[in-house]
């Protein structure tokens, strides 16, 4: 169990823009990015136990979904590599040679890429589609695209459990699937308030998918939705310019 579960505890560092000094605010960073060279951030946390269970249960192959710039495919490559597990990643659209570096660090960590169109990409999640994929590759482990299951929130979970060791009143986060944030929800048990920035320019579904991981109705998280820059992977002139006085 060496490598990827030998967990780097983060620093977290402080920081202030013009603004927030005159507000009398103060930023508490959390450099999750650090906690591992490969599996980092909240992908660490999210594949921990379903990696766990794939070795438990004598998976043999992790097949799991993305995009082709997808952080989620990049991290489980690695973190298979490290277990000794065999990966494959269903990929998204159509291949496109010479490969980007996400993808081309997934192949040479021994992922099996498998593109497929956005169409048949759609039913990912639909039970024929799955069988398929178990018919495809024997005793294999399906994680979701993003990696969003029970597993995953369980160790979303402890994150939670980590950042409320710090002293702050907000918490405030990117949303891609909501795994990450439902597993902190139920952390914080209504304690502070949490704020989720959905990466989406569509992101407003991502409130029902949330509450699908929650224990409770809990009333203390939100999600601001104006605040996708154009979508995953955008950027506007406003974004870059607030990186670049806050880098």
């Amino acid at each position: 169990m060496k490598g990827f579960l030998n967990y780097t505890q983060p620093i977290e560092t402080q920081w202030q823009t013009n603004e927030s000094a005159k507000a009398g605010v103060k930023i508490i960073v959390r450099r999750e990015d650090q906690n591992h060279p490969f599996v980092s951030g909240n992908k660490w946390w999210k594949l921990k136990y379903n990696l766990l269970h794939a070795i438990e249960k004598k998976y043999e192959t992790v097949v799991t979904f993305g995009g082709a710039y997808s952080n989620h495919i990049y991290a489980t490559a690695a973190a298979c590599r490290e277990l000794g597990l065999n990966s494959v990643g269903i990929i998204r659209g159509e291949e496109v040679l010479p490969l980007n570096s996400t993808l081309a660090f997934a192949k040479a960590r021994g992922m099996q890429l498998q593109f497929i169109s956005r169409e048949a990409y759609r039913k990912k999640s639909e039970p024929e589609f799955l069988k398929s994929i178990e018919k495809q590759y024997k005793n294999c482990f399906i994680i979701p695209e993003g990696g969003t299951n029970e597993l995953a929130i369980r160790g979303s979970e402890e994150l939670g459990q980590e950042i409320l060791k710090a002293d702050f009143d907000y918490c405030c986060l990117p949303v891609g699937t909501g795994g990450t944030i439902a597993g902190i929800i139920n952390a914080f048990d209504g304690k502070k308030k949490i704020i989720g920035i959905p990466v989406l320019k569509d992101g407003g579904f991502l409130s029902d998918e949330i509450k699908k991981y929650l224990q409770k109705d809990f009333a203390n998280w939100q999600l601001l939705l104006d605040y996708h820059a154009g979508g995953y992977a955008k950027t506007s002139p406003e974004l870059n310019h607030f990186i670049d006085r806050t880098k």
